[in-house]
């Protein structure tokens, strides 16, 4: 018979370590000790790295003795357990009161397992706590002192393989590998039911696996220590498989503790054993209590590798078992989508909580589809995924080579996006050294996490503390990707919607647009509650789904068009949070009720006027103007874009329709008055599908060579009927009372002249105003008068300074066009030299214009819309414009060919004005000088 005894050493000496209570270490095994409160730890510690340092000790790690904390329900042998009744009461109490770092000897175990250190580990807002693998058992012989530390004299016991002969060895030897298979299969089993218990560690239950399939002979004291560690078994019964020291003994108690816990998983988890012929079922369940139907269901799951499940009871009859297979399956792949989600830490503990609600639900049930909905909502989401900017050396080149190839002019907003994409590509070479820096401190912190069971050098707390501090600062340092909220605003037309689509192909990213116009319900933004009926997302997360990433760049479209506070709430409020770059990244939808990060998207807003957006909301975008095109950039975008694009669409090739300058201009200025571009398309198009009418004519005619793919202006006619719009144009010769304009907006939103007539007649002094004109603009000429009669005498209009010009005449100001509303600010230099030359008989040069504000006082203030005013001008044949000295900044945003055309002269005061339209006479010279000289 083989031995199995342990045999002994000789006595050594070693420090001891008190384990905490309801801790056992058993040989093979790897645990946790605490450091804070421990001062005998600490020292035995510093002791071992003095002498390491002295070098006294050679080995490779640190070791001592882990000693549990006896038991007063273990007899003095440890072989017997005492029970409540024979319990000494005030050795209970003492064993309640004792702590490991106050222990005194008498509270410790007579045996103990020697305890190699394999690694420092610290949880996050945790404590360190040292990890400890036991190696040897070991029995106390003697104490040879308690203070600063413990040491003991101890008997070291090695373990002998146990011979093949043994007969009770190897029978207690299969008996353990057979119940620790059961136990293995049954917890497996019982970790699919969520109110079973215990759970069983994927990691504990793989070591579990292994040991079992390796473990021989030889190993059956390994297999015993790590089964005692992971089964259901109280301390008593662990310290008393410390004790045994021999093999035999230990076995057949760890056998009992196995069966023990096998018997009771029986009890609680019923598990019927099926094969194809027959179905017998455990003890624990009555065969006619299962419905046959049941039955036959159980035996295609038995059939196909499965085994059968119920919690406690009769299984329950259910009216279609192929819809319920159905229904589990269905179950299982959402539990699969949402893993292959990648949830953020808060949705996954929600869609944990809604998936086991779902397993325990019956699918008739109504709560049963709503909770499913709400789960693949979950899992549709991007909470992780992404796309990858295309953040390179030549980044800027190429998004500006995009931006320009698909939108000719809007030099603003391209240069705004250009900055966005340097500020990026900045941030993320900035973000990819932090993270370099990041990975190089961790990587000793993360190793020794990996594989308890390596050696790991035991990293010091003040060098931990101090890799801590610097990975903090590190962190401090990551900059985070906050991207802008713009808003284009314009006219329709004008390519807000195709600049955002650009946007995003320079960016590499996806593009969803969200209409926002005619919303009106609070709920279509943030979505409703789950509560009601058909409830679902808002628009933001249903995009988030559309586009399927996290950082896609979203247009909402037509912003100013949202509704405002009405009894379903105000929608215009809830776009706040979405659009708060300090509140985006926590976005809360109502369906979902998680938290959503919204931060790395890039919102682009359109609107075409900024009145109806309530000012809280436009605070929180940055605004860029983009100004109706001008017939110059018309010209070049229907060149560029716009006719290539219809020649295509109607079916002919390049070459095939040819169309000059001119004729681009009289399409542009005849047939359309718009800001954008949309509806000088489909005139492009009308001209594109007669010469495709042409073309084909030709072609059946069989004469190809008679087609002429040449348009002329005399062509329009025919092709896009008669003109619709007729341009004005400067007069050749200047009359008194008659003085040329400039507006910014005719109709179609392009700028033009606008003919001023002042007449007078016999009267009393009364003003007349006609041609549909705005408040602003009869305050004008109210203004334009005042002036006018207070310097009539400086003017030679009168020879009294007291004499009233007005007092035996009337006056009418008509502005052409009467149908066309006019208002603004911009026409009282004009009227004041209308007057002026009404008054004085001296007319106006009609290929001279003006705009500008004017003052009491005679100055001359700044207006708006100088570019659109500037080429109107240039288009109507004026060679020379009177601006306001202040709007010299304004002329920089004016193309190059206008300001190469037009002379413009900047005047601050109406006398130099006066001076620039009649530089001959001699009015008012020594006022000029005076005004010249205050200036």
């Amino acid at each position: 018979m083989g031995s199995s005894k342990n045999d002994k050493t000789e006595a050594v000496k070693l420090a001891i370590v008190p384990l905490p209570k309801g801790t056992v270490l058993l040989p093979g095994v790897t645990a946790r000790l605490p450091v804070p409160n421990r001062p005998d730890l600490s020292n035995l510690l510093s002791s071992l790295l003095d002498q390491a340092s002295k070098g006294q000790r050679h080995e490779n790690s640190i070791s001592f003795g882990c000693v549990p904390l006896g038991s007063p329900y273990l007899s003095k042998d440890s072989q017997n357990f005492i029970d409540d009744e024979n319990l000494d009461e005030d050795k209970k109490e003492e064993y309640e009161a004792v702590d490991a770092g106050q222990a005194r000897k008498e509270d410790l175990f007579h045996y103990g397992t020697v305890g190699k250190v394999v690694g420092l580990q610290r949880r996050v807002y945790g404590e360190p706590s040292l990890l400890i693998q036991g190696v040897q058992r070991f029995s106390i012989e003697r104490w040879l002192k308690e203070r600063p530390f413990f040491e003991a004299e101890v008997i070291l016991h090695e373990e002998k393989d146990p011979g093949i002969s043994d007969s009770d060895t190897v029978e207690s030897f299969q008996q353990l590998k057979r119940l620790s298979r059961e136990l293995l299969t049954l917890l497996r089993f019982s970790s699919l039911i969520p109110s079973q218990s215990p759970r069983l560690s994927p990691i504990v239950a793989r070591k579990f696996e292994f040991l079992i399939s390796k473990s021989d002979l030889p190993h059956a004291s390994r297999l015993a220590d790590f089964l005692t560690d992971v089964s259901d078994s109280s301390v008593e019964e662990k310290l008393r498989i410390l004790a045994s020291l021999d093999l035999p003994t230990r076995l057949g108690r760890v056998v009992e503790i196995l069966d023990r816990q096998v018997q009771n998983i029986r009890n609680n988890v019923k598990t019927t054993h099926l094969t194809s012929s027959s179905l017998t079922p455990s003890p624990a369940i009555d065969i006619s209590q299962i419905d046959p139907r049941d039955r036959e269901l159980l035996a295609r799951r038995a059939m196909a590798g499965l085994t059968g499940l119920s919690p406690p009871g009769p299984l329950s009859r259910r009216n279609n078992n192929d819809d319920d297979d159905k229904e589990l399956n269905e179950v299982d792949e959402l539990q699969q989508k949402l893993d292959e989600a990648q949830l953020s830490a808060e949705a996954k503990k929600v869609a944990d909580k809604e998936i086991k609600r779902l397993r325990k639900m019956n699918p008739a049930n109504a709560e049963y589809g709503v909770c499913r909905s709400y789960l693949e909502n979950l899992a549709e989401i991007p909470w992780s995924k992404f796309t990858e900017d295309r953040l390179g050396p030549d980044t800027l080149t190429k998004a500006r080579k995009q931006l320009d190839d698909d939108h000719y002019g809007l030099e603003k907003i391209k240069k705004r996006l250009l900055e966005y994409l340097a500020v990026l590509r900045l941030k993320q070479t900035t973000n990819q050294d932090v993270e370099q820096q990041i990975s190089t401190l961790t990587k000793d912190l993360d190793s020794s996490d990996e594989d308890i069971e390596k050696d790991v050098p035991l990293l010091s707390e003040a060098d931990r503390v101090s890799i801590e501090s610097k990975l903090e600062l590190l962190q401090s340092r990551r900059m985070t990707d906050k991207s802008p909220i713009l808003l284009l605003v314009g006219p329709p037309g004008t390519g807000k919607t195709s600049l955002a689509r650009s946007v995003a192909a320079s960016l590499n990213r996806k593009f969803h647009r969200i209409s926002l116009g005619g919303v009106r319900d609070e709920a279509e933004i943030r979505g409703h509650r789950r509560t009601y009926v058909a409830a679902m997302p808002g628009l933001v997360v249903n995009g988030l789904k559309k586009a399927g990433v996290n950082n896609p760049v979203f247009l909402l479209d037509e912003i100013d068009k949202v509704g405002g506070a009405n009894f379903q709430g105000d929608p215009s409020a809830a776009m706040l949070e979405v659009l708060d770059p300090e509140q985006n990244h926590t976005f809360s939808d109502h369906y979902i009720s998680i938290p959503i990060d919204l931060s790395k998207v890039l919102f682009i807003a359109t609107a075409n006027s900024l009145d109806t957006i309530p000012a809280p909301l436009l605070d929180r975008m940055e605004t860029i103007a983009l100004s109706g095109y001008t017939t110059v950039e018309k010209r070049h975008i229907a060149r560029r874009h716009l006719l290539p694009k219809q020649i295509r669409a109607n079916g002919l090739s390049d070459g095939q329709v040819e169309l000059s300058d001119d004729v681009l201009d009289k399409t542009i200025t005849s047939y359309t008055r718009e800001s954008g571009v949309r509806n000088l398309e489909r005139e492009l198009g009308a001209i594109c599908r007669h010469k495709a009418v042409q073309f084909a004519d030709a072609g059946d005619t069989g004469k190809p060579e008679t087609y002429n793919p040449v348009v002329t202006v005399d062509d329009l006619e025919e092709i896009l009927g008669v003109e619709r719009f007729e341009e004005e144009i400067t007069e050749k010769h200047g009359r008194p009372g008659v003085v040329t304009g400039l507006v910014a907006y005719s109709t179609g939103g392009q700028g033009s002249i606008l003919f001023i007539e002042v007449a007078d007649m016999p009267g009393n002094g009364r003003v007349q105003l006609t041609g549909k004109l705005g408040d602003v603009l009869k305050e004008s000429v109210e203004v334009a008068l005042t002036w006018v009669k207070a310097h009539s005498f400086e003017l030679g209009l009168t020879h009294d300074p007291n004499e009233d010009i007005m007092k035996s005449r009337s006056i009418h100001v008509h502005c052409p066009s009467g149908a066309i509303p006019k208002d603004g600010p911009s026409a009282g230099l004009a009227h004041t030299i209308g007057l002026i030359s009404l008054f004085a008989g001296k007319a106006v040069p009609p290929q001279l214009a003006m705009t500008g504000e004017v003052s009491l006082r005679g100055r001359v203030m700044p207006v708006g819309g100088i570019k659109e005013k500037l080429i109107g001008a240039l288009r109507a044949g004026v060679k020379t414009v009177l601006l306001p000295h202040h709007n010299r900044k304004d002329v920089k945003d004016v193309p190059q060919e206008v300001i190469d055309g037009i002379q413009i002269i900047y005047v601050k005061h109406i006398w130099e004005a006066i001076r620039q339209v009649w530089p001959d006479s001699h009015w008012g010279q020594q006022q000029v000088n005076f005004v010249e000289s205050r200036l």
